[in-house]
């Protein structure tokens, strides 16, 4: 009698699919941080504004985003932070302050 073993064939062409799908996606949401930074607040859905807890039409300005209505992306927030830090390694580098 034979015995059968559980084994997966993988298929290259769609590993390759898959890993160029994800880089396509990933280079997309890089071009809409650099293109678009800000979204709308999603504690004051953009409007700037907080209703207040006990007052009933009194209004607030919302504490997240400063009363703007925007926030910075994810993205773009790390996108700032290597930018920094390579300005940083940049400046130690040549010993001066920048």
């Amino acid at each position: 009698m034979s015995v059968l073993a559980a084994t997966t064939t993988g298929h290259p062409a769609a590993l390759g699919l898959l890993i160029l799908a994800s880089v396509g996606i990933t280079f997309g949401y890089l071009l809409a941080c650099w293109l678009w930074p800000f979204v709308a607040c999603r504690r004051c859905s953009g409007s700037g504004k907080r209703r207040a807890l006990f007052g009933g039409r009194a209004f607030g300005i919302c504490r997240r985003c400063d009363g703007t209505g925007r926030q910075l992306r994810p993205g773009r927030r790390a996108i700032n932070y290597l930018r920094t830090v390579k300005a940083n390694d940049r400046s130690n580098r040549t010993g001066g302050t920048r």
